[in-house]
């Protein structure tokens, strides 16, 4: 069996930032759900000389509600006084800090929803959340510290991406998605140039490429501050988006996340006509097994992802030329994570008693990719449950951009109202079974919306299909377990 080592040389050419023999760090702790990988996590993982993920979606949000709660522990102030301008932080405080925390029974003070037109307030907002969540990961350690985006969601991304690298963030992954315009963005952003991103728009008649653009200019009355360039790391599912993205990216592509469709979160469809299981899943086959001779010839150093999270699976990455494994599931539900108390226990009781299920939904997620939903009772996974809710989109992170007759661009949701939906000129089949995660993952980490009546948003959990790593990662009598413990775990590389 191979050598469990904390690092591994990769002798390999190519276009990369990496020089031929760069050490690597064998463990990515994957990018997961909305604070779910949240610095708490990134830090843990990457304090131990491996990879920690921030997840970059809604970390607006996640801010703007961590000062409504009256910023347990003051992290966010803290990161805040540390970013370059400090007429932003105070302008962010004075808006959302409530000191001591809101009333439990009050709502969350309303964002303004990300579109294609933001706001020099939200621009400030997006910057310096992705800056707050970055710099508090990697404070007082020289691990390694990367964040996750989702190529789907757009209109956020340019400040954001901004932000992370303003706090020196070493990697940054994207999946969901083709994100070809990924690496030129990183090289304008670190040269403080203007950069911009075609959005991917539906029904467009005018013929016109719609584009936003971010101007790191104007974030600061002088000079941009020095910026470290991060390395790209796309997440794939295929050899030839992988060759796609070497090929036709006009900057560097530094590594790859493999992903199989046994991941958490959001999957790539089936390669084909998607066919469904008796149960309703997507059948993937042999087409969608990864040649991973071919992934190597790239020369890239790449980790594999999807039920990976074991020292048995580690070892036999290293074995087939890979720099190690991206891990999510197993880090999820540790101390360190983001996920609500009570469903971490929820989830390590249900293994512990063999009736955790997942399931790989088609529809549930209003990007069109399958999603992962982990069954527990008092969730959105709960069809009942799911009935009673009153569809809203409030958030509107999962959006898809249309254009209008007059050649203006709208917003809709395919979780929001059907009748708002078609309305807006979106067919009634595709609000079928769709599910409003935004606010699911929001509830995950205890961040639920009050409504009106007095309810609250549930949870909608996901996770990987392979939950047997939480089980054997747990000390004999222990209901909980750390990051340190899942490191420790994975680096053992006993038969398991």
């Amino acid at each position: 069996m191979a050598n469990c080592e904390k690092t591994r040389e990769i002798g390999r050419e190519g276009k990369s930032r990496f020089k031929p023999t760069m050490k690597f760090p064998q463990i990515i702790q994957g990018g997961m759900g909305a604070g779910v990988s949240g610095w708490r996590l990134v830090h843990a993982v990457s304090s131990r000389g491996h990879i920690g993920v921030v997840s970059g979606i809604a970390l607006d949000l996640i801010l703007a509600r961590r000062l409504q709660l009256g910023d347990p522990g003051g992290h966010m102030q803290r990161a805040l006084a540390a970013f370059p301008d400090q007429s932003v932080s105070r302008r962010i405080i004075d808006r959302y800090y409530i000191a001591g925390g809101k009333p439990s029974d009050q709502p969350f003070a309303a964002k303004p929803v990300v579109g294609d037109k933001l706001s020099r307030k939200l621009e400030e907002m997006l910057v310096a959340a992705n800056f707050a969540e970055v710099f508090l990961a990697k404070e007082g350690h020289d691990g390694m510290v990367g964040i996750n985006y989702l190529n789907e969601i757009q209109a956020p991304l340019l400040p954001s991406l901004y932000g992370a690298m303003l706090a020196g963030v070493d990697i940054v992954i994207v999946g969901a998605g083709i994100p070809v315009e990924i690496p030129k963005i990183l090289d304008g952003l670190f040269r403080c140039e203007t950069v911009d991103l075609k959005l991917h728009v539906r029904e467009v008649e005018s013929g016109h490429a719609h584009r936003i653009s971010f101007n790191p200019k104007n974030m600061f009355a002088g000079a941009c501050p020095p910026l470290r360039h991060p390395l790209f790391f796309p997440i794939v599912s295929s050899v030839t988006l992988a060759n796609l993205l070497v090929k036709r990216c006009e900057g560097q592509v530094d590594g790859f996340i493999i992903e199989g469709p046994s991941a958490g979160g959001h999957n790539a469809p089936p390669r084909g006509h998607t066919k469904l299981s008796p149960e309703g899943e997507p059948v993937y086959g042999p087409r969608d097994v990864i040649d991973l001779a071919a992934i190597e010839s790239l020369g890239r150093p790449f980790w594999l992802a999807g039920s990976y999270g074991s020292p048995k699976k580690l070892a036999h990455a290293l074995a087939v030329g890979a720099a190690g494994i991206q891990a999510g599931t197993i880090f999820a539900f540790c101390e360190e994570s983001g996920i609500r108390e009570d469903l971490k226990r929820d989830v390590i009781k249900g293994c512990q008693g063999g009736t955790m299920r997942i399931f790989t939904d088609p529809v549930a997620s209003p990007t069109g990719f399958p999603f992962k939903v982990l069954a527990i009772p008092g969730t959105l996974s709960d069809s009942d449950l799911y009935a009673k809710r009153r569809r809203q989109c409030d958030l509107g992170y999962l959006r898809e951009v249309y254009e209008r007759p007059d050649g203006t661009l709208g917003w809709r949701c395919p979780a929001e109202d059907p009748e708002q939906y078609v309305r807006k000129g979106g067919t009634i089949d595709d609000t079928v079974g769709r599910k409003c995660l935004c606010n699911g993952l929001m509830a995950n980490i205890g961040m639920a919306q009050t409504r009106s009546d007095n309810t609250e948003e549930l949870p909608l959990v996901t996770c990987g299909d392979d939950l047997s790593g939480i089980l054997q990662v747990l000390s004999s009598g222990k209901i909980s377990y750390t990051a340190a413990d899942v490191v420790d775990f994975l680096l053992a590389c006993n038969e398991t």
